[in-house]
């Protein structure tokens, strides 16, 4: 897809970022009350609530024929009919702002028939700003991106996961930190070389850092190797994702492949390549069940947790305690932000 410059809808963007940005720094400032959504690891705070309503406000007010989706505002279908929709994240780390670290950004993001194609990411504890358009390059406080270069390879890593298991594993180069919209803005401007993640995560975390990478020339998939499309009619990518610059992406993938390293699919379908990993008589038993979500690696299952979705009531848990644990925290962050979502 061949991509307009979309110059006014990257001011507007860039704006409502750092005027946002400025909102988060005053709330900290003023003193935060943390709320949690499904737990500990997933806080809220008044600043998100407020960061999102001026984007979105103001987002509409500009261009009223596209559809909004936002983490913190109640979802609606309206979106679904829009060619255009514009894809927020208020603040991409709430743990981290919360906990008073930089670590965190506003992320805003445009897809276009499906595909992001314009990204700004915004740091304010850093002042660090990134924007791009598809076709048209990345920018780093107002200056071109550079492909990074070296041979040695760094690997933007989740600081959850890093503590929960990575960091028993050998993969070099591992740098962990806390935003993956942040992580794929470094990314785009050369500070990174590729990331990935084992749990899955949402549109609004990733489709502006998306946008980005692509603009710089990279590229960001599902672990299955799937592209991913945005405002679906549930906005959140059922595993894993894996991004960055060609060659560091081709490697990236033989050092997970080398070492196992797994992925959650939730919502698994017949049709997806994790389907496979499945026994023959889960595979039959499980045909057309809307519940059903996988830990796994290497070609076998690791955990497996089979949910009613109306009741949410679990039917079927089995496999290694730790993975286990691993898929039912995914689940319950994932079923947590749907019920968010139709507030």
């Amino acid at each position: 897809m061949t991509t307009p410059p979309l110059s006014h809808e990257l001011e507007v963007a860039t704006r409502l970022a750092q005027e946002a940005g400025d909102l988060l720094l005053a709330h900290l400032r003023a003193g935060l009350t943390v709320e949690h959504k499904t737990s500990a690891d997933d806080p809220v705070t008044a600043a998100d609530r407020e960061a999102s309503t001026l984007i979105m406000t103001a987002l509409e007010a500009a261009f009223p024929e596209d559809g909004l989706l936002s983490e913190e505002e109640a979802d609606n279908d309206r979106r679904l009919a829009r060619p255009r929709v514009w894809i927020i994240d208020p603040i991409d780390g709430t743990k981290e702002y919360a906990g008073g670290h930089s670590d965190y950004c506003v992320s805003i993001g445009l897809a276009i028939e499906g595909e992001a194609v314009l990204g700004v990411v915004y740091a304010p504890a850093t002042d660090e700003l990134f924007t791009g358009v598809v076709g048209h390059g990345v920018t780093y406080r107002g200056r071109r991106g550079a492909r990074p270069t070296g041979d040695a390879r760094r690997v933007a890593v989740s600081d959850t996961e890093y503590s929960l298991e990575l960091h028993s594993h050998d993969l070099p180069g591992m740098l962990p930190s806390g935003s993956i919209a942040l992580k794929l803005a470094l990314i785009s401007a050369g500070f990174a070389d590729a990331t990935f993640t084992m749990s899955p995560r949402s549109e609004w975390d990733i489709a502006a850092g998306d946008a980005l990478l692509r603009a710089a020339g990279g590229e960001l998939r599902r672990r299955d190797g799937q592209a991913i499309r945005y405002n679906r009619p549930s906005p959140h990518v059922e595993q894993g994702i894996i991004g960055g610059f060609p060659d560091a992406l081709a490697w990236l993938e033989g050092e997970l492949r080398a070492r196992a390293l797994p992925t959650a699919h939730l919502r698994l379908r017949p049709d997806a390549p994790a389907w496979t990993t499945m026994t023959d008589s889960d595979q039959a038993a499980l045909s057309g069940h809307p519940g059903i979500y996988v830990r796994h690696a290497d070609g076998r299952v690791l955990a497996l947790l089979v949910v009613d979705p109306t009741t949410r009531t679990v039917e079927r848990a089995e496999g290694d305690v730790f993975h286990l644990e691993r898929l039912t925290r995914d689940v319950t962050r994932t079923l947590g932000a749907l019920t968010h979502a139709e507030r």
